[in-house]
């Protein structure tokens, strides 16, 4: 009888031991980007300890980017010898990298209770979390579940907090070392990455890479997880096919795939741009220059200036103030806007706009146009609008909504802007629209990222930092892919010195809903009020209500709207409750929750306490970039069960 009992028992076992022999390790895809707390139905926290050995030398991948583009500041990041690191890569130990540049990480890899990792510290920052710290810092290598379990710290996180990451990696089986599999090493994904590629590379069978990852030919590969590719000799960069895998079609151009917070490949090309349009604007002043005091050499044609002059003539030339206070005439001012935009004659603008017929407006003073076969918004204006015009001068970003042309005719001046064909972002969020127009969630990450990517540049590449003041959705227009243009910069004002230094205004202006408390009631103005207003704006993408109805009746201020989400204790159902009810089951819940405490960041009473917008901007790009990846996994499988169960 005892033996009959034991048959069950000893089954079993041998089934356990033939699966532990076979020991393929379970790819498990976008699980490895969730953040839950509760639960999992399938282990996330590392490959298991199913090798022969208990401990072996294992290698990582991992794409440079800045801070970690050394020998040294890669090596200490990820635990490696940095001794090892570089002759794996043949460089000098004191080499740096070329930004995304792949770099091949020897480990040590050993099995912890279940699950093989290398492990490293890692010290907090004042806007991580354990999303982006997996994510973003560490690209994929660890995940949310293994540092929440690795660390025991369930809640915030407080800066300077030293953190155990564990990094996954994994020790062959013998079904592995049978077939002469040596080391495994755990290449990070990326866009557009195929199994058989990555295989290539490294001088992998590709079906020995399926068969090591339990996967089959048709099955799909997503970024910020690792793929376990077997070899059988010690990786060397030497070896290994240069050309990596095209990228992949769907990869948001004005995103990074990694997220760093210095991770932004439109810089160079912004640094590039300024210098040469610098360069270009030094020999056009000095020609300027030259002919006004040498008028006998220019020549008889009107150029722009004389037109804005002649438009002045007829209209008594009415004087203004400019910045410095002193009063100018403003046919003093319309020889500086004529050297940088074009002068329309005001003839040509009612022809594009039909006399300014009403079936041209758009709304209010913005009219729709057709200038040389080309659609453009023109907004007729009063008063002075020389600064706006000065600061639209400075700044050149495709997610800046771009002025091309002025014009000025009885007493009005014209404004000719680059034309948004999807209007503003009132007119697609709000749910009680009847257009039947609707944004997924993807879309909607991506006006958020296109938003903090605007708002960084005016804050971080404009010197001084420029402050919009006035950011809101109705000030955010979309074209026709519908990426997000900030616009109507009238308000906005240049701030000299740092954040912990606010200068003070008592002409508190913008829009109610959207003013940060400290500039409302005290007016400290700070790149901090726009991060205020940003939050609120992401709080109506989400919710598609109207920060007005997004407010209760019986709370003080935003932040308390959004701890009630954040502090319940049935979390999720409050988060959906939260969501636009538009995106119920087609949104990742995991990814949502993130957002929402990133916008808990942007809403905090104190502005030092706020992140920056390049912080805001890193968080953004992992999130597009995740949601992406779930997006295409819903659409591939039919199946949302992400999106219910995260």
């Amino acid at each position: 009888m005892r033996l009959l009992l034991l048959i069950p028992v000893f089954s079993f076992a041998l089934f356990c031991s033939f699966t532990l022999i076979q020991g393929q390790q379970p790819y498990i895809g976008l699980g490895t980007v969730a953040c839950r707390r509760k639960g999992n139905p399938k282990s996330i926290r590392g490959y298991t300890c199913n090798g022969v050995a208990h401990s072996c030398q294992a290698y990582l991948t991992f794409r440079s980017q800045p801070i970690y583009y050394s020998v040294s500041t890669i090596s200490a990041l990820l635990g490696s010898d940095p001794s090892q690191l570089a002759e794996i890569n043949s460089v000098s130990l004191n080499a740096t990298f070329a930004k995304d540049q792949l770099v091949i990480v020897p480990v040590n890899c050993s099995c912890a209770s279940d699950y093989y990792q290398t492990n490293t510290s890692y010290t907090i920052h004042s806007t991580d979390t354990y999303f982006l710290i997996a994510n973003d810092t560490f690209q994929g290598l660890s995940t949310c579940r293994a540092l929440i379990k690795e660390n025991n710290i369930p809640g915030d996180l407080f800066p300077g907090t030293k953190l155990t990451v564990p990094l996954r990696c994994a020790c062959p089986t013998k079904n592995q070392t049978d077939k002469g599999v040596k080391y495994l090493l755990s290449y990070l994904v990326t866009w557009g990455n195929s199994v058989a590629a990555i295989s290539k590379r490294f001088g992998a069978p590709t079906d020995l890479t399926l068969e090591s990852n339990s996967l089959s030919a048709q099955d799909w590969i997503y970024p910020f997880t690792t793929l376990l590719v077997p070899l059988k000799h010690k990786p060397n960069i030497s070896r290994i096919v240069v050309s990596p895998p095209p990228p992949s079609p769907t990869s948001p151009p004005s995103s990074s795939p990694s997220g760093g917070s210095t991770n932004k490949t439109w810089i160079y090309a912004v640094v590039g741009a300024v210098g040469g349009i610098a360069l270009i604007s030094l020999l056009l002043l000095g020609i300027l220059v030259f002919r006004k005091r040498y008028p006998i050499l220019r020549s008889e044609k009107k150029d722009d200036s004389a037109i804005l002059s002649e438009s002045f003539e007829a209209t008594g030339k009415p004087e203004v103030k400019n910045a410095g206070e002193e009063s100018e005439t403003l046919s003093e001012i319309i020889s500086d806007i004529a050297q940088s935009f074009k002068v329309y004659g005001f003839k040509e603008l009612q022809r594009a706009t039909d006399n300014f017929s009403s079936n041209c407006c758009i709304r209010g003073g913005v009219y729709r146009g057709v200038i040389n076969g080309d659609l453009a918004a023109i907004r007729k204006m009063d008063g002075d609008v020389s600064k706006e015009i000065a600061i639209l001068s400075k700044v050149n970003h495709s997610n800046v909504i771009r002025l091309s042309g002025v014009s000025f005719s009885e007493g009005h001046w014209f404004l000719v802007h680059e034309y948004a064909a999807n209007g503003s972002l009132t007119d697609r969020i709000y749910v009680n629209n009847t257009d039947g127009k609707f944004l997924t969630w993807s879309q909607r990450m991506q006006i958020a990222l296109d938003v903090a990517t605007g708002l960084d540049y005016l804050h971080s590449f404009i010197s001084p930092p420029l402050i919009h003041k006035d950011l809101k959705s109705d000030n955010i227009l979309l074209d026709a892919d519908l990426r997000a243009k900030i616009a109507n910069l009238g308000l906005a004002r240049s701030v000299e010195g740092e954040d912990d230094q606010f200068p003070v205004t008592r002409h508190i202006v913008g829009t109610r809903g959207y003013m940060a408390p400290e500039y409302l009631e005290n007016g400290i103005v700070s790149t901090k009020q726009d991060v205020y207003a940003f939050g609120v704006v992401m709080l109506e993408i989400l919710s598609g209500k109207e920060v007005a109805a997004v407010h209760s009746g019986d709370k003080g201020s935003l932040s308390d709207v959004l701890s009630v989400i954040l502090d319940a204790d049935c979390e999720e159902e409050k988060l959906r409750d939260f969501m636009d009810p538009r995106l119920v089951g087609k949104f990742p819940l995991e990814l949502a929750g993130f957002v929402v405490r990133m916008i808990d960041n942007c809403l905090r009473k104190d502005p030092a306490s706020r992140p920056a917008m390049h912080d805001i901007v890193s968080s953004l790009s992992v999130t597009l970039n995740s949601s992406l990846a779930w997006e295409r996994s819903v659409t591939i499988s039919g199946d949302q069960s992400f999106s219910r169960s995260s």
